[in-house]
This record gives C-alpha cells, structure tokens and sequence, in this order.
C-alpha cells in the first residue's frame, strides 16, 4: 500500500504527533499551577503597570501552593478573581493579611477593618481603583497568581517596584 520511504515518513509523523500530544497535559498542568505569563490591563494599578496609556505589561505570575496566606505578603502584587464578578481578574497590591487592622478609605462603610483569617486586604496603586475599600477584604481562595516580575515590554523587565499607601493601622501608629 506504502512505499518504504511512504511508511517511514508516516511512522515519523506520528512519533512526532505522540509526542506533541503527550506533552498538553504537561503543560496545562504547568500553566495552572506552577507559572503563567499573565497580561495587566487597565489603570487601576498604574503606575506600576501601564504607566502609558493604552499599554499593557506582562507578568510572571507564581500559581504554586499561592492560597497558603503564608505565601501571601504585604505589597505582594497579586491577580484574584472578582467578589462582586468572578469572569473578572483584577491586579492588586497586598496591603493587610489576616489581622491588621486597615485604615478604610471611602466607600468603606467603616472607618477600621480587622483583616479576618484566611483573608486580605488589597487596593490599587491608583487611588480610583475598585478594590477592597469597595467590596471589603477578599479570601485567599480568589487569589489567581503573585505577580513576581515584569516581562514585557523589555525596556521594564524586572521586579516589580513598590507602591500604594500604608494603610496598616499597626504602621500608621509607628509614624506619627
């Protein structure tokens, strides 16, 4: 039916197909729970990310063992799902873990919040972002991924530099 060239040539590709094939739930697997590329749209934590308008940054994002609140650090940068949406991702800096006590900040209904356990308090560099001020603090099982590094575009390669306000009351009391 083949020629012998015919049939190696097709022993070949399907070696190759195997192969390929063989290697998806390696990398899915990878993907879901180890590292991802990740891309940060929109201003809410400008200007650490997308200090231009209309640009985007990507990010190395950590998934391993990241809903362990041990893994979890103040000023982390962090991508969760949505409270209010969960088709949603929203990027966000780390700025209480499971009690501190948070100096809110309109519209948070209280002028304090104990951080509960297994929960954070995370806000936005730019102060118009939508964030635990407005939906309160979010549980460690929202949390997507630690943004450790900015990949792209080249010219920002690097770690993520420090932002946003100290809104730990246990700080605050150390400045004044």
């Amino acid at each position: 039916m083949f020629s012998g060239a015919s049939a190696e040539l097709l022993r070949k590709s399907l070696r190759r197909s195997w192969l390929f094939i063989t290697w998806i739930p390696v990398v899915y697997t990878f993907n879901e729970h180890v590292c991802y590329i990740g891309k940060i749209e929109g201003s809410s934590m400008r200007p650490t990310f997308n200090p231009a308008v209309n640009s985007s940054d990507y990010v190395l994002l950590w998934k391993w063992n990241i809903r362990d609140p041990e893994n979890l650090n103040y000023n982390d940068v962090v991508l969760l799902k949505s409270p209010m949406n969960p088709q949603k991702v929203f990027a966000k800096r780390i700025k209480g873990v499971q009690g501190d006590v948070i100096m809110t900040r309109y519209p948070y209904p209280r002028e304090k919040c104990t951080v509960p356990t297994s929960h954070l308090w995370v806000e936005g560099d730019n102060i118009h972002s939508i964030d635990s001020n407005t939906f309160g603090p979010i549980s460690t099982g929202l949390v997507v991924g630690k943004a450790t590094r900015i990949i792209y575009p080249f010219s920002r390669w690097g770690e993520i530099p420090e932002g946003g306000r100290e809104c730990r009351l246990s700080r605050l009391s150390e400045y004044a």
